[in-house]
């Protein structure tokens, strides 16, 4: 279950009423909630959570995430340095936003190492050069700004041994147990979150006075120090440019550390203000709308967005190819026209031939007179002149250029008179 932290206007209100109900003799336990000048004596200030992890948020806590360890089980002693580590998730999607490289996503923890995040559980998780003992492994849910999910279920955590046990990374079950989050690692924005995951202690509600005074958790940032008593994410600004480090200590109501492995731990925080990183535009609130969304929605992905710029290119050069269908028509004419004339051709020939030809029917007429002396002298003299001469000129001048006015007006005229000549020149031959 999650609690929205308390604005430090809030905060100093509560201890203004506070100190107001003690000195009317009113009984309240004192809060244990550090106070504003506690924090204000030093560079580090609370802050509210960036606006557009504010609009973010509704859409994960619909989630309620159930994560189980598979392998190792727990008390397994292994023969090698090696650990396969299988894990399985439920009510969670893991995935990561297509340009931005983070989303929803698994923290593993072994033994106090920094977290390292995973994405996805269908492949196991692989660890190498174990020292010999015990070994610890713990496992939780978080946002894709690193914020952990705090229902019962989101959390999971084991113990194995490396070729024999002992009382090393093993944590007591009995005891409180605090787990380290937030922040590790490099940042390139304030606010930075600070955030943490609780096992076996105590929640604390308003109304409820009787455990307000259970644990607390002391905070100390480059030698600033302030306390906790609420399980709460909270962001800070005030972190030196390089290297910061951060550590979080375990007490129990009377101030005093808890004695529970991995319940005192430091994280070195290196803050470089300007880097270009995704959490740092999300921080700054960089990101459009659509990669935001791709944040929290598995199913959402702007390339949607991308894919009709894409089209608009492949389209171009579309019209720019009909220009170049545009001379093979062109070209075709050209050869078709040049091929089809000469058939054509054929014809007209016989056109031209009417006012020559009258010779040619004489030839095919002459040898049937042959045996005449006469016909032979005359008529066969001047018909193979006349085959020779029109055949080669009709066939070079006449194709190319007057083939096509001519055949209409000569086609009718000249077709009437062919049968005329041949009786003339038979009577003349006897």
């Amino acid at each position: 279950m999650k609690f929205r932290f308390w604005p430090v206007v809030a905060i100093a209100l509560t201890l203004l009423l506070s100190v107001t109900l003690a000195g009317c003799g009113g009984d309240r336990s004192p809060s244990s909630t550090t106070p504003p000048a506690n924090m204000a004596s030093g560079n580090l200030t609370e802050t509210a959570p960036p606006t557009l992890i504010r609009q973010l948020q509704p859409a994960l806590e619909l989630y309620q995430p159930q994560i189980t360890i598979l392998n190792p089980k727990p008390g397994t002693v292994l023969n090698d340095a090696t650990v396969e580590v299988s894990l399985k998730v439920e009510d969670l999607p893991l995935f990561t936003a297509p340009d931005l490289e983070i989303g929803p996503h698994l923290n593993v923890i072994l033994d106090n190492q920094p977290a390292t995040p995973i994405y996805s559980v269908e492949k196991p998780i692989t660890f190498t050069d174990l020292t010999p003992g015990t070994h610890s492994l713990r496992v939780f849910a978080v946002t894709p700004w690193q914020e952990s999910f705090k229902n019962d279920g989101a959390f999971a955590q084991t113990q194995f041994s490396v070729l024999t046990a002992n009382r090393q990374n093993n944590p007591d079950p009995r005891l409180p147990l605090l787990t380290y989050n937030s922040p590790q690692g490099t940042y390139g924005a304030e606010p930075i979150l600070l955030d943490f995951y609780l096992t076996n202690a105590p929640l604390k509600n308003l109304g409820t006075a009787e455990t307000l005074n259970d644990w607390r958790v002391r905070v100390t940032v480059n030698q600033q120090t302030f306390l906790l008593d609420r399980w709460q994410p909270l962001y800070l600004k005030g972190f030196k440019p390089g290297l910061n480090a951060v550590k979080l200590e375990f007490l129990n109501g009377n101030g005093e550390p808890m004695d529970n492995v991995f319940n005192n731990v430091v994280q070195v925080v290196n803050y470089q203000p300007g880097e270009p990183d995704p959490l740092a535009a999300l921080i700054r609130g960089e990101l459009s709308t659509d990669q935001a969304r791709a944040l929290v929605d598995p199913g959402f992905t702007p390339d949607v967005v991308v894919e009709p710029e894409a089209i608009a290119p492949e389209e171009s050069p579309e019209p720019a190819a009909t220009p170049e269908e545009f001379p093979e028509p062109i070209e075709m004419p050209e050869s078709s026209g040049s091929e089809p004339v000469e058939p054509e051709a054929s014809p007209e020939p016989t056109a031209s031939e009417p006012v020559e030809p009258e010779a040619s029917p004489e030839v095919m007429a002459t040898p049937e007179p042959a045996p005449s002396e006469p016909a032979e002298l005359a008529m066969p003299e001047p018909s193979p002149e006349v085959m020779e001469t029109p055949e080669p000129e009709a066939m070079e001048t006449v194709e190319p250029e007057a083939i096509a006015p001519e055949p209409p007006a000569v086609e009718p005229e000249q077709a009437e008179p062919t049968p005329e000549p041949p009786p003339e020149l038979a009577p003349t031959v006897e």
